[in-house]
């Protein structure tokens, strides 16, 4: 197996992978070694990679089926010409309002089958901030006191879309066309799917703490009120410094996270400056 070039980013999550040219192909033992590098360290980085939208889509293939239109998103997303699978997610310096992906999360739990990863490359990014930030989930499991996952274990969640886009009931609601395109405004079709708290990953075994701020709603069986305090404590604990990795960007780079035990969280500190980088996300399996 080929031995790559793993730089650890934190104690908890993350590794930089060095010497990699993404822009050409990867013989099966390098694509291998990335596979089980994915698996242990969550989060990999690679620098310095000039990708065309083509390319950048291949490289996200590795790691399974590339999510493809028609998107389950409710929001309209500006893409790359030609390749609708890479969404722009664009910031311009003007834009003084929230952006996207501002709050700890995982991504698109209100699927059945949420994603699997995500693969972002950074094509514009300001000189100082813009930083993204992710959560070790495992470690929030695994912290947890035994009686804690016991309660945990016997749970499943209502995550829904209309939490985040949902009018007067959403928490969070990016609206800047610049940075998200024509808003589907609110959706037409409220999604709602039960998750357990607790799951599986399929790779390592491990367990990971499933629920998130922008789509978890309340606990199945439960009302909002009952289940707003656990939820509020589970979602402090979840992304406690020490579970935490933080990535500055530079142009070129090239991140990829298992959206299955990791959360992640986009900085918005950088008013005045331009910023931009491109996604195509993985399809996963359904939580278990």
């Amino acid at each position: 197996m080929t031995v790559l070039d793993i730089r650890p980013v934190a104690g908890a999550i993350g590794a930089e992978i060095a010497g990699l040219d993404l822009s050409a192909d990867l013989d099966g033992e390098t694509v291998e070694s990335l596979r089980v590098a994915f698996r242990d360290h969550l989060v990999l980085f690679i620098r310095d990679q000039d990708l065309s939208p083509a390319r950048h889509s291949a490289f996200a293939a590795l790691f399974g089926e590339v999510d493809r239109e028609p998107f389950v998103y409710p929001l309209v997303m500006p893409h790359a010409e030609g390749h609708p699978e890479v969404l722009r997610v664009v910031k311009e310096a003007g834009d003084g309002g929230i952006n996207f992906g501002g709050l700890w999360h995982y991504d698109v739990t209100y699927r059945e089958r949420p994603h699997l990863a995500s693969v972002i490359h950074a094509r514009e990014v300001p000189p100082a901030g813009g930083d993204t930030m992710w959560a070790n989930q495992y470690l929030a499991y695994e912290t947890l006191s035994e009686g804690m996952k016991a309660l945990l274990g016997r749970l499943r969640a209502i995550h829904s879309n209309a939490l985040t886009y949902g009018g007067d009931e959403a928490r969070y609601a990016p609206t800047s066309k610049a940075k998200t395109g024509e808003r589907a405004a609110p959706p037409t079709e409220r999604i709602e799917t039960a998750h357990p708290v607790l799951r599986s990953h399929p790779e390592s075994g491990r367990k990971a703490l499933f629920v998130n701020q922008v789509f978890t709603e309340r606990f199945e069986g439960m009302t909002l009120e009952e289940s707003k305090p656990l939820l509020d404590f589970l979602w402090d604990h979840a992304v406690r410094p020490e579970f935490t990795c933080r990535w500055h960007w530079r142009a070129g780079d090239v991140a990829v996270w298992d959206n299955r035990c990791t959360q992640h969280f986009a900085l918005n500190d950088y008013y005045g400056r331009r910023r931009e980088v491109h996604r195509v996300a993985i399809h996963g399996e359904r939580p278990v």
